[in-house]
């Protein structure tokens, strides 16, 4: 869906719904191949309202990702429900009516066309989440492991970083006798 703001001029006494289904498995899962694996149809309910040569785009976003767990890389379900609200002109004055925290776009003078695909992918991108994980994961299913490795918590990494610091005071002076090699690993 795409609209330039001259179109939009119409809409000035009463915003344009729309409600519509996008299919982006394709385009997300080729554009971020390492953060999105599948994407289901994604329902979209928004109005855009146009303002004195401002265009406002307010949607609701559903839909359900799949994404791999950030610890053992296995696929996982992830339903999102979400809405945004974003701002676009084409003049750079309009700028100071908004506020810093807003999310504003300013269009080119050459082409005023705002593409909502675009947006929609990039809004459904910024809600995956750091740190996903699978039921088993969260359920406390041991950490993975392999020939000659292991994954360990932050807290027994922590722990263990701190056995290492504390030095035994009769061995403390050995450290001096090296003191380009202190702190690396």
């Amino acid at each position: 869906m795409k609209w330039s703001l001259s179109e939009l001029h119409r809409y000035q006494n009463e915003p344009l719904h729309f409600e519509s289904t996008f299919d982006l498995n394709a385009s997300l899962t080729k554009l971020f191949p390492d953060t999105i694996l599948g994407v289901e149809p994604v329902d979209v309910d928004g109005y855009v309202t146009y303002d004195d040569g401002d265009a406002t785009i307010s949607a609701t976003v559903k839909t359900t990702l799949t994404v791999p767990s950030s610890r053992s890389l296995t696929p996982v379900q992830l339903p999102i429900n979400f809405t945004f609200t974003e701002a676009y002109t084409d003049d750079r004055a309009h700028l100071a009516r908004y506020e810093e925290d807003d999310v504003v776009f300013l269009l080119d003078d050459d082409n005023d066309t705002i593409d909502f695909d675009t947006a929609l992918a990039e809004n459904i991108v910024e809600q995956v989440p750091m740190r996903v994980l699978s039921a088993d994961e969260e359920a406390g299913k041991p950490m993975p492991t392999g020939q000659g490795w292991s994954v360990i918590a932050e807290d027994d990494y922590a722990a263990d970083k701190q056995k290492v610091d504390n030095v035994d005071p009769r061995l403390a002076k050995l450290k001096k006798l090296f003191p380009d090699q202190d702190d690396k690993k």
